[in-house]
C-alpha cells in the first residue's frame, strides 16, 4: 500500500495531581489526513489482499457519517481502486451535498449505493450479497466498520514495544476490530479496557472470535444514549479537552471513550500510580456532520 503516513506519538494529558495517575494519548488521529487512526490499521492488510488478488473495485458498508466510508474513499482514490459504497437509509440519496462525509466520498470516486434501513440488516446474508454481485460483478468486500481477522492484524501494530510499561490500555469500540488487535499484541501484565460506542451486549462475543486472551473488559456506561448519540455535557468536555490539551476529540468513539476515562480517574477506578495509555482512533472527519445536527438542535457546538 503505497502511500504516505506519519509516525505516531504519545502525548501526556493535563490531569490534576490528585489524581494519583498518569494519562497519555497515542495519536492515531496523526496517521493520515484522510485515512486516519483505526481506519489506515483496519484497512493496510485488506487492500493488500485486495490487490494481491487482482481487485479493482473495492465495496464496503457505512452509515452518514461512517469514518469507515471516508476512508476507503480516500484509500482507493490513492491507490487507484474503484470504490462502492452501500449507504445506510435511502433517504440520503438527495442529502449528499449537505453531507460532508458522503460530499467528501463521492468527490474521491465512490459510487453510492442507498438501501433502506431495513434492507441494510441484511447486509452480511448471502441472499443480499449475491444481489451486490450481480450488480457490481467483481469486487473485494470490506465489512461494515471494517472488522474482519486482516483488520485485526492491522490493529495489532497499534502498540508498540515504547507501550510496554503502561499498565492500562483503552480505545473506544465499534465493531470491535481495534480492542481485538490490541488484546492480541499487549503484554501479560496489561489490561485492556473497551468503551464502546453502541448499546448492546453482542461485542463480548464478536471480540472473543479473535482474541484469546482474558485481560480484557468492555466498559460499557459511556456510550450517551447509543451510537452517535449526544448532548451538551459531552460537548463542552470535547471542548475543555481541547482547549486544556490542543487535541481535538471526535464525538463518536475517542470523545466519549476519553470522558469515560476521566469520570473513571474520578471515582478512583484506577490504582495509584497507575499509567494509561488512550488510543486516539482518528475520525475527525465526523465532527463537521456532527455540528450541522448540533446546530439545527440549537445545542453549542463542537471546536475544530
Amino acid at each position: 500500500m503505497n502511500f504516505d503516513f506519519e509516525k505516531t506519538s504519545n502525548q501526556h494529558i493535563a490531569l490534576p495531581k490528585k489524581s494519583g495517575v498518569e494519562l497519555l494519548i497515542k495519536r492515531e488521529d496523526q496517521l493520515h489526513a484522510f485515512v486516519s487512526g483505526n481506519k489506515y490499521r483496519k484497512l493496510k492488510y485488506n487492500l493488500k489482499e485486495a490487490e494481491q488478488l487482482g481487485f479493482k473495485t473495492l465495496l464496503t458498508f457505512g452509515g452518514a457519517f461512517s469514518n469507515h466510508i471516508a476512508a476507503v474513499a480516500s484509500a482507493g482514490y490513492i491507490l487507484g481502486f474503484k470504490t462502492i459504497g452501500v449507504i445506510r437509509g435511502e433517504e440520503l440519496y438527495g442529502e449528499i451535498e449537505h453531507n460532508p462525509t458522503l460530499r467528501f466520498a463521492r468527490d474521491h470516486g465512490m459510487q453510492f449505493k442507498f438501501v433502506p434501513r431495513d434492507v441494510y440488516r441484511e447486509k452480511t446474508s448471502e441472499g443480499f450479497l449475491n444481489e451486490l454481485k450481480q450488480e457490481f460483478k467483481d469486487f473485494y468486500l470490506i465489512p461494515e466498520g471494517g472488522t474482519n481477522s486482516l483488520a485485526v492484524k492491522g490493529c495489532e501494530e497499534i502498540l508498540s514495544e515504547d507501550d510496554k510499561n503502561f499498565d492500562v490500555v483503552c480505545c473506544a469500540v465499534g465493531t470491535g476490530g481495534t480492542i481485538s488487535g490490541l488484546i492480541n499484541s499487549s503484554k501479560p501484565s496489561q489490561q485492556i479496557l473497551g468503551f464502546p460506542a453502541l448499546k448492546g451486549s453482542f461485542l463480548h462475543e464478536d471480540i472473543s472470535k479473535f482474541v484469546a486472551k482474558s485481560n480484557w473488559n468492555l466498559i460499557t456506561d459511556y456510550h450517551f444514549g447509543g451510537y452517535a448519540k449526544i448532548n451538551s455535557e459531552l460537548v463542552r468536555f470535547l471542548n475543555a479537552f481541547k482547549s486544556d490539551n490542543g487535541i481535538p476529540l471526535d464525538p463518536i468513539y475517542t470523545g466519549k471513550m476519553m470522558y469515560g476515562i476521566f469520570d473513571l480517574i474520578n471515582k478512583n477506578y484506577f490504582p495509584r500510580g497507575s499509567r494509561i495509555l488512550a488510543i486516539h482512533t482518528g475520525g475527525l472527519q465526523g465532527i463537521n456532520g456532527m455540528n450541522a445536527f448540533l446546530k439545527k438542535k440549537k445545542l453549542p457546538l463542537i471546536q475544530i
